[in-house]
């Protein structure tokens, strides 16, 4: 997953390194908010420094979930030293604090000498979570994984909080993020309804359990999300639809009517939509405030210039495989960009560079370690 240098690749765990990080000040104008934007979007000279510059991360994770945590580590300035398949090696407390670690996605904090597959813990019965649950028929698995997505962003985030913890107090943190905590409180609100309430979930397929029309719709030639908030939207949802008078039915005057007459009033707006092309319902609903939008393929997703104009896709040169593209961060800073984004690497590509050039091996040891096979060295011309 990473897009910045490194030397090894996977492994089985997380440990950070951190040297020395300094506080990162955002300061609000308070003046307007073009003035605001104004400051977010400007790059002073001498300022591109990253976040995370003067941070190593000892990556020993695989699969998904920890490689994206230290992907987004990466691409905000951390230096990523990845490792493959490691052995048993010296006992970690011996590195001796500051240390910010990571525990494993792949181990649940229930069991830590059972190792969870995302295609085993997604598996619960979760509507809202890693498997889509559609109005009838099977579960449906979504296109990407989503929970070893969350639990690298949910990983990211504890690493950065941690960061600036030692910074406050010099001491280092253990962290432990898996996938079983990151699904359970992913359930937000479908969890609070039922601690709460005793309410099981439901299949709702693309609708809203509580706000009606709020749903995927299809049309002559595609799929369109209208989602009607507040009885003013759904007005103008109807306006749009040349459905006036659907307003002032009795049954529809409010969104807690509209749920309990949610099959007869769906019927009659999914009708309508069949009517028109997608591009058509976009264009009559533009101005209208009611959000609205398609149901994209990729290639639709990559042809939008707002993904264009946001940096989301990145090119890069790769050893083996030429020029690339790999989507660009989500986030994006006032004081720093990435101008020169680093390809995946070769699994060894850095190996003799890390041992001489971090752990300071000479090269007899480094030939040593090469001829018995205990590291590689990825020849990449």
């Amino acid at each position: 997953m990473s897009r910045t240098p490194t030397c090894f690749k996977c492994g089985a765990f997380v440990r950070l390194l951190a040297s020395r990080i300094q506080p990162c000040l955002f300061r609000q104008h308070q003046s307007s908010r073009a003035n605001l934007r104004r400051l977010l979007s400007s790059t002073q000279p001498g300022e591109n420094v990253r976040p995370l510059d003067g941070v190593k991360v000892l990556d020993l994770t695989r699969v998904l979930a920890g490689p994206f945590a230290t992907m987004i580590l990466g691409d905000l300035g951390a230096e990523i030293i990845k490792v493959e398949r490691p052995g048993a090696g010296d006992d970690t407390r011996s590195w001796g604090p500051p240390f910010v670690g990571d525990e494993s996605a792949y181990f649940l904090s229930v069991n830590r000498n059972k190792k969870v597959h995302t295609s085993v813990a997604v598996n619960l019965k979760d509507p809202r979570g890693a498997k889509i649950i559609l109005e009838d028929g099977d579960p449906v698995r979504p296109g990407v994984a989503m929970t070893d997505l969350a639990t690298g962003l949910y990983t990211h985030g504890a690493i950065m909080a941690a960061l600036l913890q030692r910074h406050k107090t010099g001491r280092g943190v253990h962290i432990d993020c898996n996938l079983l905590s990151t699904q359970v409180a992913c359930l937000t609100h479908i969890a609070a309804n039922y601690l709460n309430a005793g309410k099981e979930a439901r299949r709702w397929g693309t609708a809203h359990e509580s706000i009606v029309p709020y749903q995927g719709f299809r049309t002559k030639d595609g799929y369109l999300v209208v989602a009607a908030g507040n009885d003013k939207q759904f007005v103008k949802v109807c306006k749009v639809l040349g459905l006036n008078h659907l307003s002032e039915e009795p049954n529809y005057k409010s969104n807690t009517l509209r749920v309990q007459h949610r099959q007869e009033l769906l019927h009659i707006l999914s009708q309508r939509f069949l009517e028109e092309v997608t591009g058509e319902w976009l264009r009559r609903f533009e101005g209208t405030g009611v959000p609205c939008g398609p149901i994209n393929n990729i290639q639709q997703v990559f042809s939008e210039p707002q993904v264009a104009n946001n940096g989301l896709i990145l090119e890069m040169n790769h050893p083996m495989a030429g020029r690339i593209a790999v989507p660009g961060p989500a986030v994006r800073f006032s004081t720093f960009e990435s101008r020169e984004p680093m390809p995946p690497p070769m699994i060894g590509q850095h190996t003799v560079q890390v041992l001489r050039d971090s752990l300071s091996y000479s090269d007899d040891v480094i030939n040593q370690l090469l001829a018995s096979g205990t590291v590689a060295q990825n020849e990449v011309h």
